[in-house]
């Protein structure tokens, strides 16, 4: 009876061990310092900006959102991109 509860228990708790081991590491760095930085200082919001697409207009505003921590304490910022149709002139 015992053996009949010991190996799902054994089954389980090697599961867990195994599921454990293999969690990714966060990784604080980008590719591309325009879509995420880290720092303690909030990076400037880029100006609004108007592209013309040919039958019609679109102002692009970006901000800078803190979205976290890092473990050392940073803050990571992600930037925000919003875009509305606009008259061209």
């Amino acid at each position: 009876m015992k053996l009949r509860l010991a190996l799902p228990l054994l089954l389980i708790a090697t599961l867990l061990v195994g599921c454990g081991t293999n969690a990714l590491a966060p990784r604080y760095t980008s590719e591309n310092p325009d879509i995420m930085r880290i720092s303690n200082d909030r990076p400037a919001d880029p100006e609004r900006r108007v592209e013309d697409l040919g039958s019609y207009c679109v102002e692009v505003t970006e901000t800078w959102n803190s979205h976290g921590r890092t473990p050392d304490g940073q803050t990571l910022w992600a930037k925000d991109t919003s875009r509305a149709v606009v008259p061209c002139d």
